[in-house]
């Protein structure tokens, strides 16, 4: 009797843990451009708040869902101390600038590898889907737990990295806009906004960190902490000297269109430097190949008739 109820036990702590990794998993999967909510909830914060006030709003499942996350995630103490201000840091160096993404990160990060876990488990053990020896199903599952562990924050590391390189490669032609839009009369933020709406399309991710540069600018009352908060987010070098140019304008007062097209030409340049870089490094990277696939080929062609001849004759 005690076995199958410990047999019962199990499956019900399997399922159970099952169904909370998928739930996890599967809203962090179908997360939706957290950026533009956020930036349509700043522009319409005041329509807001009157129909709160009013009675009028409602609550979305989502919402209420993401209200569970953030009351367990707060009662185990896990968006709390450095280590979570650093997660929201990357995050936000991502793309996620939701209230609500730290929230997801953090039970993505403590479901998978309890999915991958019982996952390998039930491959190995209970289905025998992979028959792998005794003595490797507690290092396949024990590895497979690590992998869950390490694969958010690899993912996150890569969003980070190409983030970064975009912001850098579009730059030069989002700081061209800048500059006309500046000379046609616009304060920065209004050629912020302007810049923004006119790269929506070929370049969202340098028209995202404008439109949050520009509605910062109108709400925060520093406006320098607007500008480090976009060096911030971006975690790039040509967006921190696009800050440290824009603060040093406002601060001595000089031509603010001038200095944009000093530092899109720069820009420009670094990136050709670097593209004369790559393509100088093209015949060193094709060595090895060369040596490895073409080189043996070429001389099994062309010895190949000569030996086949000399076998014939003796």
């Amino acid at each position: 009797m005690e076995p199958a109820l410990s047999e019962k036990s199990f499956v019900v702590i399997v399922a159970a843990t099952t169904f909370v990794a998928f739930w996890a998993l599967g809203m962090a999967l179908t997360w939706q451009a957290p950026i533009e909510a956020r930036l349509k909830a700043l522009r319409t914060r005041r329509m807001k708040t009157r129909g709160e006030q009013s009675g009028s709003a409602k609550t979305s499942p989502k919402a209420v869902s993401l209200g569970l996350l953030r009351k367990i995630a707060d009662r185990l103490n896990l968006l709390r101390g450095v280590a979570a201000d650093q997660t929201s840091r990357k995050l936000r160096q991502a793309g996620f600038h939701s209230r609500d993404a730290a929230v997801v990160y953090v039970f993505v990060k403590l479901a998978l590898p309890l999915l991958l876990g019982f996952l390998m488990i039930g491959l190995t053990s209970a289905s025998n889907v992979l028959d792998l020896p005794e003595d490797l199903i507690l290092p396949t599952c024990v590895g497979a737990v690590l992998v869950g562990f390490l694969l958010p924050e690899l993912y996150i590391k890569n969003v980070v990295a190409k983030r970064r390189e975009v912001l850098s490669s579009v730059l030069p032609e989002g700081l061209d806009l800048l500059t006309i839009c500046v000379e046609a009369g616009l304060s920065i933020d209004a050629a912020f906004r302007r810049v923004s709406r006119e790269m929506q399309g070929s370049m969202p991710e340098l028209a995202v960190e404008f439109e949050m540069t520009a509605i910062e600018l109108t709400y925060l009352p520093d406006r320098q902490q607007a500008l480090e908060n976009m060096a911030d987010r971006s975690d790039s070098p040509a967006v921190a000297a696009l800050v440290n140019a824009l603060r040093q304008t406002e601060k001595y007062g000089t031509p603010l269109a001038a200095s944009l097209r000093i530092l899109s030409q720069e820009f420009r340049q670094t990136r050709a430097s670097k593209a004369e870089e790559k393509g100088a490094r093209m015949p060193a990277l094709m060595t090895v190949p060369l040596m490895v696939f073409i080189l043996p080929t070429l001389i099994t062609v062309l010895l190949a008739p000569a030996i086949m001849s000399a076998m014939k004759l003796t």
